[in-house]
């Protein structure tokens, strides 16, 4: 449904498990209007300010990427086919682009693609050895009642410290592209 929105050498990739009917209408990921996505990214300093779904072709300039395990339907999590959804894809993505961090945007999305259940936060998955990855609650509306900020600020936490300074400076300035 949606392109892939990467680059080489990411500092983090994003991966959902497929566009929602909205995402898909209109082109671009988490743009249904009660997906926190967005807000999220600017109010854990993973972006500098709140990017809108329209600009989501910004992400690999600030060193961060998009994808999703299914590619070719839409809908919400309960409504996709499990064999739309393709892991290996996931798996041959990240040898390819050797991201530093791995974030699922879902605990439904982390246990499809590890083939098996994961507790939100940071883990480790011995089928990306060395790889820094998140399983974080899902940001959609559909899911606020479970939903922890936690996680999501954690990552956030370990994009800035990895980078030595304030993440919104780095990335104001950064030479994949600034943003303002």
């Amino acid at each position: 449904m949606l392109p892939d929105l990467t680059a080489p050498d990411l500092d983090c990739l994003f991966c959902g498990t497929a566009a929602g009917h909205v995402s898909a209408a209109r082109g671009h990921y988490y743009a249904g209007p009660g997906n926190r996505f967005w807000s999220l990214l600017a109010e854990t300093g993973i972006t500098p300010r709140r990017i809108r779904p329209e600009e989501d072709h910004l992400l690999p300039g600030l060193g961060l990427g998009l994808t999703d395990l299914a590619k070719d339907v839409s809908g919400m999590d309960r409504d996709i086919p499990s064999g739309s959804y393709a892991p290996d894809r996931l798996a041959t993505l990240i040898v390819t682009l050797a991201p530093r961090r791995l974030a699922f945007t879902s605990l439904t999305a982390a246990r499809i693609a590890l083939g098996r259940r994961v507790a939100a936060g940071r883990l480790k998955a011995p089928e990306y050895p060395g790889l820094a990855i998140w399983a974080l609650p899902s940001p959609s509306g559909a899911a606020r009642g479970t939903f922890r900020i936690a996680p999501w600020q954690d990552l956030g936490q370990d994009l800035g410290q990895d980078l030595g300074q304030d993440l919104a400076d780095h990335r104001k300035a950064s030479p994949r592209g600034a943003i303002s």
